[in-house]
């Protein structure tokens, strides 16, 4: 999605909101952090959105650490906040803190992760499909590999994230029963490009100086920058000794595909907050249960899809 699309989607999103904006909305938002591009444009979009429709945004940055979360979504419940905004930085230990924010009669809304808690304890969740996300990734490498052999290395999200666990099980999904293709190391990169690039230097020593490594599946686009920039220290060329395939479909990877040093990335749109806002304001204007999980589009973009023109759409997004 282009920055002209999101924005005009952020505007005509705004329009009707006026019952809202009158009525001074305080939304409470805890964010896992800044560890990646995407999470970034997430934090830009969301505050884009708070704006156009009038309502203060209490912004609250964990640093991917979830006892900061928790403290903030008390801290959200103890100034009666309208409601919250919450992208979990794991899928568990969520039961108590958003009970106390039911008991307060305060909606909560998951951004772009899932939580293991019974589901009445938050008003939907907005997020893609990731398993489906991963499936795309791997289904893009068996066709790309076409029977070779492919020794495939993965970076994985954060521990314990829904993402993490729900991009490797779509990836795996689609390369079962391809007895050619098989993932021979597997580990976090926490989602940072830093960590990224770190386990990928520990993969390719491992792997014969990185000449037995077919292809990278990073659970993130900001992983795989990383690991682009080991492959290249290492005297290899990434996108051709080493294929790339990467969730998010931040500009920096559009940039890699437009220099042939990566192969194809899932999208994930930062856009999470219009269609929570929507939900939000049809549950006050007249107590409108949405559905559990609203989900948003991803797509696959590979190096024939004019990477430079979408690096360009994006660059100025916040990622």
């Amino acid at each position: 999605m282009t920055r002209k699309i999101l924005l005009a989607s952020a505007a005509a999103l705004a329009l009707g909101s006026g019952a809202a904006m009158a009525q001074d909305r305080v939304i409470g938002f805890s964010q896992i952090g800044s560890e990646s591009g995407w999470r970034a444009a997430e934090t830009t979009l969301t505050r884009m959105q708070a704006e156009e429709r009038g309502y203060d945004l209490r912004f609250s940055d964990a640093q991917q650490r979830q006892e900061n979360q928790i403290a903030a979504i008390r801290s959200f419940v103890a100034q009666g906040v309208d409601a919250i905004l919450l992208a979990p930085v794991v899928a568990t230990g969520w039961d108590s803190v958003l009970q106390e924010a039911h008991e307060a009669e305060i909606p909560v809304v998951l951004l772009d992760r899932m939580v293991d808690s019974d589901p009445s304890l938050y008003l939907t969740a907005v997020g893609s499909d990731l398993v489906h996300e991963g499936e795309v990734a791997g289904q893009w490498l068996v066709d790309e590999v076409a029977g070779e052999e492919c020794r495939v290395v993965e970076l994985q999200g954060t521990t314990g994230s829904s993402p993490a666990i729900d991009r490797k099980t779509g990836f795996e999904q689609a390369i079962a029963g391809h007895d050619n293709i098989q993932i021979v190391r597997s580990q976090t990169g926490d989602f940072t490009r830093a960590l990224g690039k770190e386990v990928m230097e520990s993969f390719i020593q491992a792997e014969n100086g990185g000449r037995d490594i077919c292809a990278l599946y990073a659970h993130n686009d900001d992983m795989a920058v990383g690991a682009i920039q080991a492959i290249k220290e290492a005297g290899l060329t990434p996108g051709e000794d080493i294929l790339i395939v990467s969730i998010d479909a931040v500009p920096d990877i559009f940039a890699a595909m437009a220099a042939g040093e990566a192969n194809a990335t899932v999208e994930l749109t930062p856009n999470m907050a219009g269609p929570a806002f929507d939900a939000l304001e049809a549950f006050w204007a007249d107590g409108t249960e949405p559905e559990k999980f609203i989900q948003t589009e991803s797509r696959l973009y590979t190096q024939a899809d004019d990477p430079a023109g979408e690096y360009e759409a994006r660059k100025d997004l916040g990622y």
